[in-house]
């Protein structure tokens, strides 16, 4: 696909007079402090797109070195004046506060943008920044559906912008995986990776996100006149075909792309997914509870979901475990540990990593962006990861056991599968074009 020009009508995208205008009738300025010291890395501007995860972002980048806040961009009034009071005295540049993020691509001084945005917002948002000429850091799962994690990765490779994904473990992990791929456990044979949690029910009366620009927060993608997106604005998005990608999607992507990635694998032969909407009878489409199974071939894995049982009487050993010849390998953000093949342990090592929050792979992404080093998680290896979920969802919705192309990838002589690789359309005024 070509990706969309600033100024056309893809993604419903005001001249520049309009964006100008809008900037300024939405932008708080922010006075602010001290000089950086004159060690830092080189400076770099950035923008902040999303302020519920994003609010994280503002947190870790006000404190890493060599990095000024340009603006930060959200249709929730109360976000944006929450993070605007945040960065407020913490940088020596002023910062700009933003109900429409397209209002800040035209910065020429603008080096990077993080996209925080719901899933269904990945992509759209960042080919406009691709296309604006900026660097991006697009939160997990980076797309919604298979064409448009194409897209992006096609995209990117294009641009000869660094883009990477917010998959943390990739930074956290990299030792682990190091240890694995030298021949810790022998043969990797088998993966498993866990999420227990307890979430409620979904589709409950919740009070709408008052003042929320409704009309921007949807952006590219269609009304969906079941639901009040005011009441799903803040989370509940996640649970509906429509908007999100279920927990495989949300949860599910960190603990597939460490055991893909341990695996030495590519795409799958097979993917199934079984499960259902056990715990409430409401409004939730996707399943709170299944496991989804890969076979690659030359070893499997499988995500085990529980997302509103805790299951305290299985609690795993750890968030992911590698099966292989010699043992296996129980890795847990930073840590992991080696046992024998009959369960004895002979080794725990730690990371070298500093911290498992965001600062290390987002500082991991800016030290790319000035030269100096190689993203953990460049797009294209991040989609590949992404597609395991993409296809376990398809084979959830769909009820059959999804065969692809080991190569290239694509699904294999399932008609029902294939019309879920794609959303059928935009909204009006919101295209993204091939």
């Amino acid at each position: 696909m070509s990706s969309p020009r600033r100024g056309s009508a893809s993604f419903g995208i005001p001249p520049r007079r309009t964006l100008l205008r809008l900037a300024a009738l939405g932008a708080a300025s922010v006075p602010l402090g001290s000089h950086a010291a004159a060690d830092e890395p080189r400076r770099l501007r950035v923008g902040i797109v999303g302020l519920g995860r994003g609010a994280a972002y503002v947190k870790t980048l006000l404190g890493l070195p060599g990095v000024e806040i340009a603006w930060l961009a959200e249709v929730d009034p109360r976000r944006l004046a929450a993070a605007m009071k945040r960065v407020e005295g913490s940088q020596p540049a002023a910062c700009r506060g933003l109900p429409d993020f397209r209002a800040g691509l035209d910065d020429p001084q603008l080096d990077c943008v993080f996209i925080a945005l719901p899933n269904f917002w990945h992509t759209p948002a960042a080919l406009l920044c691709l296309a604006a000429g900026k660097h991006v850091y697009v939160e997990k799962p980076g797309s919604h559906d298979i064409r448009e994690g194409e897209w992006l990765v096609a995209a990117a490779a294009r641009s000869g912008k660094q883009v990477q994904m917010g998959n943390q473990r990739r930074t956290w992990m990299k030792d682990a995986i190091a240890a694995l791929h030298a021949g810790a456990i022998g043969t990797v044979r088998f993966g498993r990776g866990f999420y227990y949690a307890s979430r409620g029910p979904v589709g409950a009366p919740r009070a709408p996100v008052a003042d929320l620009a409704a009309d921007l927060w949807q952006g590219p993608v269609p009304d969906d006149p079941r639901h009040d997106v005011r009441q799903l604005a803040h989370y509940d998005w996640h649970w509906f075909w429509h908007w999100g990608n279920g927990e495989l999607g949300n949860n599910g992507i960190h603990f597939l792309d460490i055991l893909r990635w341990g695996l030495k694998a590519e795409h799958p032969l097979r993917v199934s997914y079984t499960g259902g909407r056990y715990a409430f009878a409401d409004a939730q489409e996707t399943p709170d509870t299944g496991t989804a199974a890969y076979d690659f071939g030359h070893a499997g894995c499988e995500w085990v979901q529980s997302s509103c049982h805790p299951r305290p009487v299985e609690q795993p050993p750890a968030e992911i475990v590698f099966y292989g010849d010699g043992g296996s390998m129980v890795i847990n953000r930073d840590t992991w540990v080696v046992y024998d093949t009959k369960g004895v342990e002979t080794s725990m090592s730690t990371s070298s990593v500093v911290g498992t929050g965001d600062a290390s792979h987002i500082g991991n992404f800016l030290d790319a962006v000035r030269g100096t080093a190689t993203l953990n998680s460049p797009i294209d290896e991040g989609q590949k990861s992404t597609r395991l979920c993409h296809l376990g969802n398809i084979a959830y919705r769909t009820g059959t056991v999804v065969r692809c192309d080991p190569v290239s990838g694509a699904i294999l002589d399932n008609p029902a599968a294939l019309e879920l690789i794609g959303r059928p359309r935009y909204r009006d005024g919101w295209e993204v074009r091939a």
